[in-house]
This record gives C-alpha cells, structure tokens and sequence, in this order.
C-alpha cells in the first residue's frame, strides 16, 4: 500500500512516505499495536452492535402488542383469574385480550430450569421464527401437538422441525412434535411454546400470568391503562408499554456492556502508548537528520509536521489492517463462538459511521502523540545536531 501514498505533492508527505518505505521494519514495531488494539476495538464493537440490533428487532417482533398487563405480587395469587381476563376484555378501548402462561420446570435433575409459555398461536404473533412454521408438521402418524423450541433448546437437545420432543407436564412426561425454531433472548436455557388450547387439556391450569392487549382503533394507551388501574387498583396490576419494556431492555443491554467499552477504549490507549514511544526513540536517534533539514529550510514547525505525518501514516495504515482483521474476527465471534456459547443466532450489523469516526480520530490522534513524542528531538539546535554526527 505504500506504493499508492507514494501520490503527495508536498514535501513533507514525500519525506514521509520515503522514510517508512526505507524502513518498513520501524513502521511495523511502530503499527503492530494500533493494528492489535484497532482489531480488539472493531471486533467487539461489531458484536455487540450486532447483538444490539438484534435484540431490538426481537424486541419489537415478540412485543406486538399495546399494552401488557400483569398481576402483582400484591395481588395475592400472583396470576390474572378468568373474572379479571374478563373485567380486561369488557374494558373500553380494548379490541382483543391474549394470554400467555409461564411455567419454568426442570426436564432433568442435572438440567436448569426449563420455560414452557402457553398462548394462542395462530397468525405467529410476536414469535420470532428462525425456521420451520406455525403449521404442524404434516402427516405426523402419532397426532402429536405442536410446538415451537428456542434455539438454545434446539441447541441443547438436538431438535429440529419433525423431531419428537417430551415436555413433563400434568404429572407425566407429554410428547410433542417440534413445528419450528424460534429466536429467544430472555431464556438462555431454552424454551419451548404450545398451543394455550394444548396445555389446559393436558395439565388442566387455567391460570394466566401475562395478558397483551390489543386496542381499538382511536383507543390510547394511557387512557385505557387508567381504566384498568381504577378498575383493579395499581397496586394489584402492573401495567407496562411496549415502548418502556424496550427501552428498559435495552438499558440494562448497555450496562450490561459496558464493560466491553471500557476494553475497547483500554486497547486504544495501548495502541496511542506504542506509537508515542516508538516515535519517541526514532526522534532520539534521528537529531542528525532533523538538523540537516533544519539546514536546509525546514523550520521546527514543519519537522513537526514530518513526525506527525509519518505517525499518521504509519497509524493508517494499521487501522486498515486493524479494521480488516477485526471485522474476521467479528464474524467468528457472531457465527461461532457466540451460537457454541449461547445457543442464540444474530444478524451481522456493523456500525460503519461509528467505525469510520473511530479510525479517523484515531489516526489524527497517532499523529498528535507522534508529535508530542518527537518535540525533545525538534528543540536541539541544528548545528549541535548535525555535529554530533561528525
């Protein structure tokens, strides 16, 4: 690549390109940290963007809803009892009530707990589907129900569309027959979705611990959820938007992350700390040079500028390769590491304005600390530096 910035016009930038293409060695020692520490930064900054942007479309696809009511734990039992499902339907402004039952069992002493949400299926309502569909899996011989699997359940015993699954409900173990996979990011242990209709035949619990409310068209959000508190008390409901479930969720996301940030600016650091005493060492052993370019016209200004130039370009060209080696990075840690880990898939979003402002503060910052670090070698006189040297 040096070849092609071999182009500038200027004086300095020729000096500049012609001293890292004289010694390329110094250029690498000088780069091999922002390369490492640009490769850490841009590798965990795609993934966690990735797994930001994903978790935000999950959200938005699995709370299709405008309203979500649930029963507190003052309340007493802890569920929504039919008079209360339907107190919420007959309340004005609300179009259609569905219920959602939540039940965490274990499917072996060794396993951890196990969720298994009851609700209607039809029309794939807020169900993230990764493959298969809501159809039962056609000419089963043994009539099984249906029912959809999390990717970490899939994951974790091996299921796919067509595979029989058992499910310990009612006091027996209960045989299903897997329709699809479905993208899960609250239950990292697996879970499983069945048909409302299914589980009350086969377990006989009528009990509902969420309802998502579908609202008339004119009907608002706030004026119906005060309906429901005065109709129950809001110290026996919770009532939440869909809007605050996700921006709650994605906070807790950010903090959740923070961590990873605090490394990517700690890499950066390093990478600022290798150019800077790099630059630092080859200013020392380059006074002679200075000074025979301050002989010939060069002002300390322009050596300056020189230094600062060729931290810039020795800084650039680290970013690319930074840049590069992050982004393969990225994708093992999004395709490999992170489904052998989590048992959950996302889509690759890379943040590419966040990136192309990252690279460019850094190379200007390359070239400051450069700067900053040859600024001894630029204040010694000409004459006693060129002497030196005799």
């Amino acid at each position: 690549m040096l070849p092609l910035l071999a182009r500038g016009r200027s004086a300095i930038w020729r000096l500049a390109h012609a001293r890292l293409a004289a010694a390329p060695g110094q250029a690498v020692v000088a780069g091999a940290g922002v390369i490492a520490s640009v490769a850490l930064a841009v590798s965990m900054a795609i993934m966690v963007n990735s797994f930001r942007v994903s978790v935000d479309e999950w959200l938005a696809q699995v709370l299709p809803a405008d309203l979500y009511v649930r029963a507190s734990a003052a309340s007493g039992s802890g569920y929504l009892d039919p008079p209360a499902l339907v107190a919420i339907a007959a309340t004005p402004g609300v179009a259609r009530v569905e219920t959602t039952r939540l039940v965490n069992l274990r499917l072996s002493d060794t396993e951890p707990l196990f969720s298994v949400l009851a609700r209607p299926t039809q029309g794939n309502r807020g169900l993230p589907l990764v493959s298969g569909s809501m159809e039962p899996v056609a000419g089963d011989a043994e009539g099984l129900p249906p029912a959809w699997v999390s990717e970490a359940a899939a994951d974790r015993h091996d299921l796919a569309r067509g595979s029989r699954f058992e499910l310990p409900l009612g006091g027996r173990m209960q045989a299903f027959r897997v329709a699809g996979v479905w993208r899960d990011y609250a239950r990292q242990h697996g879970a499983a979705l069945i048909e409302r209709r299914d589980y009350v035949a086969l377990t006989g619990d009528d009990r509902v611990n969420d309802a998502a409310l579908l609202l008339e068209p004119g009907a608002t959000p706030s004026a119906v959820a005060q309906a429901l508190r005065e109709r129950f008390g809001a110290e026996h409901i919770t009532i939440a938007l869909p809007g605050e479930i996700r921006a709650l969720s994605l906070q807790i996301f950010d903090r959740t992350f923070l961590i990873t940030y605090l490394m990517e600016a700690v890499a950066v650091v390093i990478g600022l700390f290798g150019i800077a005493t790099t630059f630092a060492a080859l200013a020392a052993t380059r006074q002679g040079e200075f000074g025979m370019l301050r002989h010939l016209g060069f002002t300390r200004a322009e050596i300056g500028r020189l230094i600062a130039t060729e931290g810039a370009l020795t800084a650039g060209l680290g970013v690319i390769a930074g840049l590069a080696g992050g982004a393969a990075i990225a994708r093992v840690l999004i395709e490999i590491i992170n489904r052998q880990s989590f048992h959950w898939s996302m889509e690759l979003a890379v943040p590419w304005s966040g990136l192309a402002i990252f690279a460019v503060c850094l190379v200007l910052l390359a070239a400051l600390v450069a700067r900053l670090a040859g600024r001894h070698a630029m204040r010694r006189s000409a004459v006693l530096a060129v002497k030196a040297d005799w």
